[in-house]
């Protein structure tokens, strides 16, 4: 906790050498999808590791509309 008048610093998300534990969402939506989907992607596997079918389909539905959306966001910025 800190005291009243004190703020605490905050690292910039994205910044080279920062901490990977970094509050997702910190940098704006890119961000947080990129940490979505990268989460979901590792979540797929484990679920697939233990055979569990239905959440291995639906972690990878989620991927396939994070990754789109990261697509449509990046190709939008190239225009």
């Amino acid at each position: 906790m800190t005291r009243p008048g004190k703020k605490r610093a905050r690292a910039a998300s994205g910044a080279p050498g920062g901490s990977r534990n970094d509050e997702p969402g910190e940098g704006g939506v890119e961000e947080a999808v990129t940490f979505i989907a990268e989460q979901v992607g590792a979540l797929r596997k484990l679920a697939e590791r233990h055979k569990l079918d239905v959440l291995h389909y639906l972690l990878g539905m989620t991927k396939l509309e994070a990754d789109e959306h990261l697509r449509l966001r990046s190709k939008r910025k190239l225009s």
